[in-house]
């Protein structure tokens, strides 16, 4: 009796572990209505910032069209698509943020700001205009130029993370 008992026990304990482990999630990260919404078109970002380094146009475009291309079912057009996105990059720039004891600085702050045009053709009702920006700081013994290219990435990457999360992301 005490040996049914005690794998009726088991038994119970083994489907209860099982069950538990069949629950499954399903999470895809947007909140896009593939049955309306087919496309995204992205204008270029050009740089109106007073301080310019070129290659960050091209920089923030691949990333935010790769960012599209890779997280979404959605088709990355030039224009005309149900999703628009288009902008300028407003502010490139860079601050001294920390000084040491013999008065020069030991950290530089890098900033850029991103203004963001967005339009769902679909529902009006979600098209914004917003600033979006990141921040980082390096070493001010290093040139900017030997950091510069990994630095401005990273903020690129937090840009267009926060404006991906902001257009369809289901947060």
């Amino acid at each position: 009796m005490r040996r049914h008992i005690t794998i009726s026990s088991l038994t119970l304990l083994l489907v209860s572990v099982l069950v538990a482990c069949s629950v499954s999630y399903k999470f895809t990260g947007t909140s896009i209505d593939y049955t309306k919404t087919k496309s995204i078109s992205l204008d270029k970002f050009p740089i109106r910032a007073n301080y310019v380094w070129s290659p960050m146009e091209s920089m923030f475009y691949n990333s935010i069209s790769d960012a599209y291309a890779q997280k979404t079912k959605l088709k990355v057009l030039k224009r005309d698509g149900d999703l628009q996105l288009s902008g300028e990059i407003v502010e490139y720039s860079q601050t001294n943020k920390s000084v040491g004891s013999d008065g020069y600085s030991t950290q530089v702050q890098l900033k850029i700001v991103v203004n963001v045009r967005f339009v769902n053709t679909k529902n009006h009702e979600k098209d914004f205009e917003q600033r979006f920006s990141a921040t980082t700081e390096y070493d001010s013994s290093k040139q900017l130029s030997a950091v510069q290219e990994e630095l401005v990435q990273q903020m690129i990457d937090d840009i267009v993370d926060q404006i991906f999360n902001t257009t369809v992301a289901d947060w």
